[in-house]
């Protein structure tokens, strides 16, 4: 029941707030008055269709709040629904205070109210409401009904998925192929891969890294210009000296020292184990598993899941006509099974009609 609209900047009404109690409401007026607007109030706040036009004029957007009250007892409960429609004909709908869409107001709204009128909208007249009150009134079950359309709808949908004309589902196989290919060739050994190979690249790497280090070391210390090599020169140039035995001998031991040093770093480095051609064929798999994940996924995990899929969709339509064959066969049974449940709704409707038609003959003449 409506209780209670509010209006504001809709056509003639600058503001209005109007209430209703129990009973019987009627609006009359001059041709003007603004009965018309009021109907189109409560048309906007159930969801009809909203043109611009109706937004008085000097205002910029037009409001309708309208609260009602359904149920019962101890089942009643509060409704508000609200519209506004704004100059640029931009709309905004709430229920119960928040944002809702359109098309949510108009269910609730056709829930609410009916509105009676010459060739308008009277719903007491579609099929749809005439069927679900005689159920209502016979108590009959359409939920196996209901069902076996469903079980109907699945299969044609099933039927509708594998495949267009022959020539597209021809373009599809061999796409699918291509991409079933692709992916099985490369031998995928685990969603990790490419982790794993990420942490032996890294270490193939500091080896390589490690090698170069002590070469060059090795070669400041004793190739031409090295460390050992200026010593050398250092004690030659004492060597004269005799008062200086001292400084002689501990240019000797640094001496001793740089080539003994410089025969550990360059057996590290020539006993370093390098392997260049397993680091080479680290990086190009690598390569070949970032290339799967641009076309196919984020991830190694979700290259798998799209071979997979592909691999089950190209089967299904390399065997066309044999899932053809037993669809069909499925939807011959489905539709048997939906005429006998017709044929049981129907004959529970057929003896509830004239039950429901004698009701609501009662009910005029009382």
């Amino acid at each position: 029941m409506l209780v209670e609209i509010s209006i504001e900047n809709l056509g003639i009404i600058e503001s209005s707030m109007l209430s209703f109690s129990d009973g019987f409401t009627v609006f009359t007026g001059e041709t003007g008055a603004g009965k018309t607007m009021l109907v189109e109030a409560i048309n906007l706040v159930c969801g009809r269709r909203a043109e611009s036009s109706v937004v008085r004029d000097g205002a910029d957007e037009a409001r309708v709040e309208a609260r009602f009250i359904r149920g019962h007892g101890d089942n009643e409960e509060e409704v508000i629904l609200a519209r506004v429609i704004t100059r640029e004909g931009r709309s905004r709908a709430y229920i119960n205070g928040r944002m809702a869409t359109v098309s949510a107001l108009s269910e609730i709204g056709d829930q609410l109210v009916d509105i009676h009128g010459q060739h308008a909208h009277q719903r007491l007249l579609t099929a749809s409401v005439q069927r679900m009150s005689l159920d209502t009134f016979a108590e009959v079950d359409t939920t196996a009904l209901q069902s076996a359309r469903d079980a109907l709808t699945e299969i044609d949908a099933l039927l509708a998925a594998l495949g267009g004309d022959e020539k597209s589902r021809a373009r599809e196989i061999d796409l699918l192929a291509f991409q079933c290919e692709e992916i099985e060739n490369s031998h995928i050994s685990s969603e990790h891969e490419d982790n794993e190979l990420s942490l032996e690249e890294d270490k193939l790497a500091d080896v390589v890294r490690h090698q170069e280090a002590l070469w060059h070391v090795s070669s400041l210390l004793s190739h031409d210009g090295g460390v050992t090599e200026k010593l050398g020169e250092a004690l030659r140039a004492l060597a004269p000296i005799s008062s200086m035995p001292e400084l002689t001998e501990r240019f000797h031991s640094l001496l001793t020292e740089a080539e003994d040093l410089a025969s550990t770093i360059r057996d590290k480095a020539e006993g370093t184990e390098n392997d260049p051609e397993r680091l080479e064929q680290i990086r190009l798999r690598r390569q070949n598993l970032r290339d799967l994940m641009r076309k196919y996924g984020d991830s190694l995990a979700d290259v798998m899941s799209f071979g997979a899929e592909a691999r089950t969709r190209l089967n299904e339509l390399n065997s066309y006509a044999e899932r053809v064959a037993e669809l069909e066969e499925s939807k011959k049974k489905a539709l048997q099974h939906l005429r006998a449940e017709q044929l049981k709704v129907g004959h529970a409707r057929r003896g509830g009609a004239n039950q429901l038609a004698s009701a609501v003959q009662k009910g005029f003449v009382n």
